[in-house]
């Protein structure tokens, strides 16, 4: 009786210390820790990037990371940058070396099926392209069948390039692969590769920033639809809707138009869904465990969605990706950046 009592309470000893894991999240985690681990490249230019003059991590996925670390910890500097590659990057999540992974990653449902993460919503639509040298005289995809095309490890890329030799009957072209874009970019110069081939963003951000722009040709042909999105470990619902909302805030506060520079005044504004969206007096951030003013601080940090894209993506950078017309406008400006009724 003694031996079986002890194993019954060692039973529900273990039930009980599962339940407590089971009930654990990120969001706990970070919020102890009292610093965010984010996951970003930093050679893609726009999104993840290194700035060897500044020392300063910059582009649109950074921002994203200092907008959680914002609105969930107050301070957009309680972050800590974890590099990442598109070979590393789930592995990093699943292990728990980082919190959540904001580098240009290809929205697939075999990613979210098989290697048990969670996306956040699409915040930068894309797709698959190709760019050569100038001199090369290749003008479009069909010029390449028996080319050799590279492009980075564990990318989505690897996968579409299969799939468009396969349609076409190439036989004879081949794909390398690569640890980072900065690798993949040395190849195509070095000729190791006749074209390179990424996201149309990052080919668009490494010709921009290269000495002579005018040496590289992206082609016109896009291969397949790229959404990008950021990402968690699966099955912490608690850790993943408060970030899905931190996001969600900077598309509304443009389409509100709310900005950095006139941020203090709409937090007087009388409206009732400005103060509360803001969390004036109340808001939302008790139903996803975060401060009523999350939304508030995020864009204190970044400013809202078009602004953190116009300082990493607008008119005034070298790889300048104009809104108009695409799915990355607001959706009120006929593109797909859309958040869900707050009220």
């Amino acid at each position: 009786m003694k031996l079986l009592k002890f194993l019954t309470a060692g039973v529900f000893a273990g039930v009980s210390f599962t339940a407590a894991n089971a009930s654990a999240s990120v969001l706990d985690t970070v919020k102890q820790r009292g610093v965010l681990n984010c996951g970003t490249d930093n050679t893609a230019p726009g999104f993840g990037y290194l700035n060897t003059t500044t020392g300063q991590m910059e582009g649109l996925d950074v921002d994203f990371c200092k907008a959680v670390a914002a609105g969930v910890l107050g301070d957009a500097s309680k972050v800590k940058f974890i590099t990442v590659t598109d070979k590393s990057r789930f592995d990093a999540v699943l292990t728990g070396q980082v919190d959540v992974v904001f580098a240009h990653t290809t929205i697939k449902p075999a990613r979210e099926s098989s290697i048990a993460i969670d996306f956040l919503p699409i915040n930068f639509y894309d797709g698959t392209g190709l760019m050569v040298k100038t001199d090369a005289g290749i003008k479009e995809f069909a010029d390449l069948d028996g080319a050799t095309i590279c492009t980075t490890q564990g990318s989505a890329t690897e996968t579409v390039l299969a799939a468009a030799f396969k349609a076409r009957g190439w036989k004879d072209s081949k794909v390398l692969t690569y640890e980072n874009l900065e690798k993949l970019f040395s190849a195509l110069n070095s000729g190791r590769c006749n074209a390179m081939s990424t996201d149309k963003s990052a080919l668009a951000a490494w010709a921009g920033n290269a000495p002579k722009p005018a040496d590289y040709l992206i082609l016109p042909d896009t291969l397949d639809k790229s959404p990008f999105g950021g990402f968690v470990a699966a099955n912490d619902s608690k850790w993943r809707n408060a970030l899905r909302w931190i996001e969600y805030g900077l598309f509304q506060a443009e389409e509100s138009e709310i900005t950095q520079a006139n941020l203090a005044e709409k937090l007087k504004s009388e409206d009732p869904f400005i103060q509360k969206f803001l969390g004036v007096g109340g808001g939302y951030g008790k139903d996803f465990g975060l401060s009523d003013d999350f939304i508030a601080q995020a864009i204190k940090a970044v400013g809202n969605y078009g602004e953190a894209y116009d300082r990493n993506l607008g008119p005034t950078t070298k790889m300048y990706l104009d809104r108009k017309g695409t799915p990355n406008a607001l959706w009120t400006q006929g593109g797909a950046i859309y958040s869900p009724l707050w009220n």
